[in-house]
């Protein structure tokens, strides 16, 4: 059946219909089999994402047949992120590498490093930015690339992500303006201040995982979940930032669908939950003067459930 396939279109349309005809979940960077299948094939031969049309027609070699006919069968098969599979992705604009050591970048957070987070930082001097559980080093390095004026630090508890952060920052060339830090939390970067702090943490919740299609399996589980809630690492994080901002400094966080679970704990806050092209994402911007005008009721619910 496959011996009709030559070109780089046949084997894209090929892969999309097998990922189509498979039931495969997609929401690791992609959400249709179409570009998952173009993002495969093309990766696969070393080619970027933006290739003109006429390029379409490029017929593969036999060698380069088998290896992009493997990979659509073990897509199937194994339910493997493609990102996993050709060992990379976009996030950005921006190439990184991909492996399970760390999530598959995929944060709404791309779309405010494109758009130089406006207008949340117009009026604002940054010096110094913090991603705060990096994963890849995606976000704080896209944020390095976009803004080489900027210093940020990236951290994450994990050494194994770590250890592709710090591939991914040489892999960018940023590494005299990025540096990777293992700490849980802020731990590793006491006496550090920011202007600005950034995170995509875990915020799955226990129900949540369980539920998730087989392709989250094979990403590590500590990146994911946060409690019944998912909002366990999130409370410590609003409950240490205000000592590691900026008197004028802004914290940005990812907290998905837990949105309303976070509001819920604390309604006296004034989280303002940032606008995407497709809408609210569960992404909050939050004032570090907010943050010490509520410290009393923030630290009460992040104290609740801490172990004793």
């Amino acid at each position: 059946m496959t011996a009709e396939l030559a070109s780089i279109i046949d084997f894209i349309r090929y892969g999309a219909s097998r990922f189509s005809a498979a039931g495969l979940t997609f929401g690791h960077s992609h959400d249709n089999p179409i570009d998952e299948a173009t993002h495969l094939v093309l990766a696969s031969l070393h080619l970027p994402p933006d290739i003109p049309p006429a390029y379409g027609a490029g017929r593969l070699t036999a060698a380069e047949r088998e290896n992009v006919l493997a990979l659509i069968e073990r897509r199937v098969s194994e339910r493997l992120p493609v990102a996993y599979l050709v060992g990379e992705t976009w996030f950005a604009g921006l190439k990184f590498k991909s492996d399970r050591r760390a999530l598959v970048p995929r944060s709404p957070i791309a779309e405010l490093i494109e758009s130089g987070f406006a207008p949340w930082l117009d009026e604002r001097q940054i010096e110094r930015a913090l991603d705060m559980c990096t994963g890849s080093g995606c976000i704080g390095i896209a944020m390095a690339e976009y803004n080489p004026g900027w210093r940020v630090d990236i951290v994450d508890i994990s050494e194994e992500a770590l250890s592709l952060a710090r591939e991914n920052i040489v892999f960018q060339h940023v590494e005299g303006r990025v540096e990777a830090i293992q700490s849980d939390l802020f731990a590793g970067v006491q006496g550090r201040r920011y202007d600005l702090i950034v995170s995509n943490p875990p915020y799955v919740t226990e129900d949540e995982y369980t539920a998730l299609p087989g392709e989250y399996a094979h990403e590590p589980k500590l990146g994911l979940t946060s409690g019944t809630d998912g909002l366990d690492l999130c409370l410590r994080m609003l409950d240490e930032a205000a000592d590691h901002l900026t008197d004028d400094g802004l914290l940005i966080v990812e907290v998905g669908e837990s949105e309303h679970a976070l509001a819920a704990l604390l309604p006296e806050v004034p989280f303002i939950w940032i606008e995407f092209k497709v809408g609210q994402m569960g992404i909050f911007a939050l004032e570090r003067r907010d943050l010490v005008e509520h410290a009393a009721a923030i630290h009460a619910v992040a104290a609740a459930r801490r172990p004793t």
